[in-house]
């Protein structure tokens, strides 16, 4: 794997892109905590960007399948390089509308790149390869993230925000550049076959939903990746919170930060783990402790134990979302990738969104506190329930090679 030219490029260019996604996050975080005094109102900023993403998600699945990945992915990356423009101008004028049109365009880009990648890593692979390859991608995003945001506060004690955006922007350059060196390995009788197949379904999506009444295990998969939704979807809003009620703007870099290390140390040990432990064991453990950790951060008044929580928390997903990645591209026809990931990244954004709202308007209504309890015993209930159903109908999901 380590010798693929390909995998070379694709790692560097989550590092770099990785660095000036989260440099932006943390302008987005800062431009907000400035001008938008309401939790509620800040979710509602953050879900504007993710309903454009699920509004063109069927479309996005379609193009991806008839189309080359490579040609998918440049022009997907040179509308990120386009979108940090309106952020400029959203500095410039102090206005909120601009940063919308900012994350729309970002989102929308987001909705074609992501799925893109996911369906061109099982091209540049072996497939004995793909677990440890989702593993390293992850956590070459963890490191980007982690060095991302403490650059971004080093940026913020020196400069403006609007540094933060340059950085962004010059990020998302060398990405494009990268991908343009990419070499994806892509028959065209494959995509006339996709192209075919999807004149004669113009859903995009339809296709996708008797596959997944056929494999039960692809299916309760799907579902029970989105339990650490209730986490990830309210992150930013719950660091910003946690910053507020310890009364620290330090703390913030510390979460991302242990947050992240535990997240690497999860996705290195997956391959360990994974050899010993059978994949239906590390996805409900995973669960489990996922949803502790939500229960843990009712302390969260107390700066070891939110670091402890999210510590907790990164090491699970780290050892989660590898091992779902590798089931779905393993276990998914080929020709169904474009639109299979295209369709769980608009689940991905809906549940966002939903998570993204529900987290605004509970921290005005409820506090942290009860609201951490509330999503830490919604997760173990939900767990619980796949859990029972799967032992009942002798459900096994693993990792094996699926016939397309």
């Amino acid at each position: 794997m380590w010798r693929s030219r390909n995998v070379w490029i694709i790692l560097s260019g989550e590092l770099i892109a990785g660095l000036g996604l989260w440099a932006g996050i943390i302008g987005n975080l800062e431009f907000m905590q400035e001008g938008v005094p309401s939790d509620f109102m800040k979710s509602l900023i953050l879900a504007s960007g993710l309903l454009a993403g699920i509004l063109v998600g069927p479309y996005a699945g379609r193009i991806i399948d008839q189309s080359k990945k490579k040609t998918v992915l440049i022009i997907s990356g040179a509308g990120r390089v386009i979108s940090v423009v309106f952020m400029f101008i959203a500095l410039a004028t102090d206005s909120i509308s601009w940063m919308i049109v900012f994350l729309v365009t970002m989102q929308i880009s987001a909705a074609f790149y992501f799925p893109a990648l996911q369906a061109a890593l099982p091209l540049i692979v072996e497939e004995k390869d793909l677990l440890q390859l989702n593993g390293w991608d992850m956590n070459i995003s963890t490191i980007a993230r982690v060095a991302g945001t403490a650059l971004a506060g080093l940026v913020l004690v020196y400069a403006p925000i609007s540094a933060l955006y340059g950085m962004s922007m010059i990020a998302y350059i060398i990405l494009l550049l990268l991908t343009f060196m990419l070499k994806i390995p892509e028959t065209k009788d494959d995509l006339k076959q996709n192209s075919v197949e999807e004149h004669k379904d113009q859903g995009s999506f339809k296709e996708v939903f008797p596959m997944l009444k056929r494999d039960v295990g692809i299916k309760y998969t799907l579902i029970l990746s989105y339990i650490p939704v209730l986490f990830i979807g309210s992150f930013n809003l719950l660091v910003i919170s946690i910053s507020e009620i310890q009364d620290s703007s330090s703390i913030k870099g510390l979460i991302y930060t242990v947050e992240g290390i535990s997240f690497m140390l999860g996705s290195v040990a997956i391959k360990y783990i994974g050899s010993k432990w059978k994949t239906n064991s590390i996805l409900f453990f995973s669960l489990f402790v996922i949803g502790a950790a939500e229960l843990l951060l009712h302390f969260a008044h107390i700066p070891a134990m939110s670091l402890i929580t999210f510590g907790l928390f990164g090491f699970s997903v780290g050892c989660f979302f590898p091992t779902v990645m590798t089931i779905f591209q393993k276990q998914v026809p080929k020709e169904y990738h474009g639109r299979f990931f295209s369709f769980r990244n608009m689940l991905d954004r809906t549940s966002f969104q939903i998570v993204l709202l529900s987290t605004g308007a509970l921290l005005d209504l409820i506090g942290l506190e009860n609201m951490v309890l509330f999503f830490g015993t919604l997760s173990i209930c939900i767990t619980l329930y796949y859990l029972l159903q799967m032992k009942k109908n002798n459900i096994h999901i693993e990792t094996a090679q699926k016939a397309a």
